[in-house]
């Protein structure tokens, strides 16, 4: 495994920090720093001390999206290297969309093109008022290609295309009435609000019962009624199965405090 550089990895109290670090060219995404995401993302599952993820950035801005230098370079790629390039991008947001733990994203400034793909695909999020989100491709001849497969799931077809086909970049309070982020708290707060929320998931729920839930939704929406009503009963009798709804039962039944 390659060191990272940049993106940092730490983890405390249950909770595994995963932090954007080129703040220098406002986190912009390039093929090294999605590698090292996606390695990230993978010591997460893995790491048994971790319940619940944090992602978040160094510096000014959360993230600028695709980092134009490496766009410029990608011009020069054959179509299969495009793909290959494209790919590997995919492959990082349906990581986050699908991990079995909690992603939460921290926004403390600007979240940009794939930068605001970055906060879609996350579970949660918290940003601070002065961040601004959007989707700019359209503005230098590109696509939001990947993001929208995502983004149409999240806020529905109307609010994707007044994001998509315009361009524009919306400020946090509209991004949360469009349901693209969850909530705005002020940049003082936002280490705590996003701390204690980490902790109320860590603390309170199931981490069985949470993995569960997240793989339910995300295969359940491609499914007729039927087939999603059959794979929902099938998911129930698994969880009934499961250790953490005997031991959950167990505490409840005996009126003790449940653990997690």
């Amino acid at each position: 495994m390659e060191e990272m550089t940049l993106v940092k990895y730490q983890v405390a109290n249950r909770v595994a920090t995963i932090t954007l670090n080129r703040p220098e060219k406002r986190n912009a995404l390039n093929a090294e720093m999605v590698t090292q995401l996606k390695q990230a993302f993978t010591q997460a599952e893995e790491d048994e001390n971790a319940k619940v993820i944090v992602l978040d950035a160094a510096g000014d801005s959360f993230c600028a999206g695709a980092d134009l230098a490496y766009l410029q370079q990608l011009q020069n790629n054959t179509f299969e290297e495009n793909l290959a390039d494209s790919n590997h991008l995919k492959e990082l947001f349906l990581q986050i969309y699908q991990h079995p733990k909690v992603v939460i994203a921290k926004i403390q400034g600007h979240a940009i093109a794939g930068g605001c793909g970055l906060a879609t695909v996350c579970d949660f999020s918290f940003t601070v008022p002065e961040a601004k989100f959007g989707y700019t491709e359209v503005r230098i001849g590109f696509i939001p290609a990947i993001v929208k497969v995502f983004l149409l799931r999240k806020i529905g077809e109307g609010k994707a295309k007044s994001l998509l086909l315009t361009g524009e970049l919306i400020p946090a309070e509209l991004a949360e009435s469009m349901g693209l982020v969850n909530t705005v708290v002020e940049a003082i707060d936002l280490d705590m609000e996003v701390a204690n929320f980490a902790q109320m998931l860590v603390q309170k729920n199931s981490g069985q019962s949470m993995a569960f839930t997240k793989q339910m939704i995300a295969a359940v929406q491609s499914m007729d009624v039927e087939e999603g009503l059959s794979y929902a009963a099938e998911m129930n009798a698994k969880a009934r199965a499961s250790e953490d709804c005997q031991k959950g039962i167990a505490a409840f039944l005996n009126k003790e405090k449940i653990v997690w």
